[in-house]
């Protein structure tokens, strides 16, 4: 008899995923049902768990809080995770208890659950997990005051041991400590003993929080971290910008007269201090985009070593909320002592820790010390091609062969993607999304335009495999499948071929794809090899500036309804859909 576990995060990017016997079976984030960005509240995602299993062994509850926090509903006394799953007959219907014994809260433990999403991914026996969030669990330190985890350091092992060794916690005050403690273990409902480690109690934005600060200094919403960084390479060094990180080597914190904390966990650039941050020069936003994408990076750098120096491991996996940061992901490899591994989870935001949390829960109650290294990203639900609905005389749907379709991207159409599985995490990989002609000289304005996207937003492109080394330089790596690094061009003449997916400073978020990965994704990149001997596609998320990316057919017909989008190839049964007269194709 399988047994099943089911995990949901709750907060911003809630997500929720299954696991049968061990094995992921699937991962959806909320806001792909919803079509609400970053919804937090996966109860979409506990009904598809119903379309799998009628009956969960154990659901797990991550979050940064206590599920005891959670809102309850009325008479029952559940909170509202624990009530839906009930209702449904995820849980025993019959068991009163509070709190409901088939149901695990792991909120108190949030930077180990990013820890457990990217270890158990890695593939790794064992490794050292960094953890860079915004803000983490908020944890109780006695005389009602509390600290939110910033940066984090665990040694982690089969079955499941995650030990700390490093943590960087924000609390009120002006006092900054560096202690050698043992954490208290009351919030994480441990009893066992870890030992001596490194704490640093501060009120210094972390380094997340400092990038979200530059974020809405720049003019965007402080979670909209990825603009920071596409308008960074636009930025120089500037003398005028005062340090944005200080200290001694290995113990840096941010400037705090130049990022100022917004208790409890926010933070945001002091332009008053500083009058020539004052200013809606845009030149000057630039260069404070750049100033600190490269202080945090740097600052990342010396923390990756101090990873290595507290566990003594070679394997590196990194997490949370910048571990997004493919442009930093990428600096790293430049300096990497001898013999180091580094892993870049690719769902490293708060949607992760619903695998790490279902992942834990298995391997610690099982002791199973199996390797399950994550080789695909495909993880939503089937999708469905039944009673597709067109409007008469204004939508057609015929069939078409992959060579019609790159007919059309050679023609200089957006084609968009759609086929099989989503992909999990927040890069498109070649099921749900947009495709173009890289060789266009003008294509990233074009796309920029028809999404609703800012000017100086860049594009990935996706390669074959084997063609990846005669274009860019992976530094050290045979592929990067998730798309989770900005690399350098080969040379200036390689750049040049592609100008519509490379960047500012000639790098290129690149998706390397093989034909066991993606078959018919595989194909129309080869196709469009053949004719022109470029074994790129511009690939861009199927979706508009703002919005999910699309989950369903129907959300697939939405946004081409809503843009100038025209064409809609769904692979799986070989069909075009053509919007005619979209005004702004």
């Amino acid at each position: 008899m399988s047994v099943w576990v089911g995990a949901v995060t709750r907060g911003h990017n809630g997500a929720s995923c299954l696991l049968k016997d061990g094995e992921l079976v699937f991962y959806l984030e909320e806001e792909r049902l919803a079509r609400r960005k970053y919804d937090g509240g996966p109860m979409a995602g506990l009904l598809k768990m119903k379309e799998y299993t009628d009956k969960l062994d154990a659901l797990v509850v991550a979050h940064t809080d206590s599920l005891e926090k959670a809102g309850k509903i009325d008479w029952s006394r559940d909170d509202y995770i624990t009530a839906l799953a009930r209702k449904i007959g995820l849980i025993d219907r019959y068991q009163m208890a509070t709190p409901h014994p088939e149901v695990h809260d792991v909120g108190m433990i949030h930077h180990e659950m990013h820890a457990a999403c990217a270890f158990y991914n890695s593939g790794f026996e064992t490794a050292a997990c960094l953890i860079v969030d915004g803000a983490g669990t908020f944890i109780p330190l006695g005389d009602d005051t509390i600290g939110w985890e910033l940066e984090s350091i665990f040694q982690a092992s089969y079955p499941g041991k995650f030990i700390t060794k490093y943590k960087h916690i924000g609390v009120r005050g002006p006092a900054t400590t560096y202690e050698k403690i043992q954490v208290p273990h009351a919030h994480r409902g441990r009893s066992e003993e870890e030992g001596l480690h490194d704490v640093i109690f501060s009120d210094h934005p972390g380094i997340t929080k400092t990038y979200e600060a530059m974020t809405d200094y720049c003019g965007f919403s402080f979670i909209e971290a990825g603009k920071a960084m596409g308008l960074a390479p636009y930025g120089k060094p500037n003398a005028n910008i005062p340090p944005i990180f200080l200290g001694e080597e290995g113990r840096k914190l941010s400037n705090r007269n130049v990022v100022v904390p917004n208790y409890p966990n926010g933070a945001h650039i002091d332009s008053v201090l500083y009058p020539y941050l004052n200013t809606d020069s845009l030149e000057v936003k630039q260069d404070v985009a750049y100033a600190v994408q490269e202080e945090t990076s740097d600052r990342m750098i010396e923390l990756i070593h101090k990873a290595i120096e507290v566990t003594g491991e070679k394997n590196i996996v990194i997490a949370g909320g910048y571990g997004l940061n493919c442009v930093a992901n990428y600096k790293y490899r430049k300096d990497l002592p001898t013999g180091v591994n580094l892993y870049c989870e690719p769902i490293a935001h708060d949607g992760g820790t619903c695998i790490g949390a279902a992942k834990y829960m298995w391997h610690e109650v099982q002791k199973d010390m199996t390797i399950r290294k994550q080789t695909s990203l495909y993880l939503g639900p089937e999708p469905s091609y039944e009673n597709i609905l067109l409007k008469e005389g204004e939508e057609e749907c015929v069939d078409v062969t992959p060579e019609e379709v790159i007919d059309l991207i050679q023609q200089e159409n957006i084609v968009a993607l759609y086929q099989g599985r989503s992909e999990a995490g927040p890069r498109a990989l070649g099921n749900r999304s947009l495709l173009f002609d890289p060789t266009v000289k003008d294509g990233k304005d074009k796309v920029n335009l028809i999404k609703n996207r800012e000017w100086f937003r860049p594009f990935a492109g996706t390669i074959l495999a084997d063609k990846v080394h005669e274009w860019f330089d992976l530094r050290g790596m045979d592929e990067t499948p998730f798309m989770m690094y900005a690399v350098n061009a080969v040379s200036d003449e390689k750049a040049a071929e592609i100008p519509s997916i490379m960047h500012v400073d000639n790098t290129c978020r690149i998706q390397t794809v093989t034909k066991e990965q993606n078959s018919k994704y595989h194909e129309l990149i080869n196709i469009f090899y053949e004719r022109t001997g470029v074994p790129i596609l511009f690939n861009t998320s199927f979706n508009l500036g703002g919005e999910p990316l699309v989950e369903t057919v129907e959300d697939a017909l939405w946004t081409l309804r809503n843009s100038g989008i025209n064409y809609l190839y769904l692979a799986d049964i070989g069909k075009l859909i053509t919007i005619k007269g979209n005004a702004r194709a």
